[in-house]
């Protein structure tokens, strides 16, 4: 049986991994989440040490995380970006 926090998990990509152009909003770094069905941004809260510059001018590869943050669904950089 599908449960309402696997048709969540779907929505959001909790797990996946997408290449995002980030931006600085609030004092964090955020981006638009891919899915348009996501009814959430994201904030990338983990992995900012591989950033060299805030925001970077290339997008990174970044994790989305099981929790939120300031409304907004966590991430984590995975990848060192191209200017890091």
């Amino acid at each position: 049986m599908t449960s309402i926090r696997d048709l969540l998990d779907e929505s959001l990509a909790i797990g996946d991994r997408f290449d995002l152009l980030l931006e600085e909003r609030d004092g964090r770094l955020v981006a638009d989440h891919p899915h348009d069905s996501s009814p959430m941004d994201i904030a990338v809260v983990e992995g900012l040490e591989r950033l060299e510059d805030r925001p970077p001018a290339e997008p990174v590869e970044v994790e989305l995380l099981g929790r939120v943050v300031d409304g907004r669904i966590a991430g984590r950089v995975v990848e060192d970006s191209p200017n890091g």
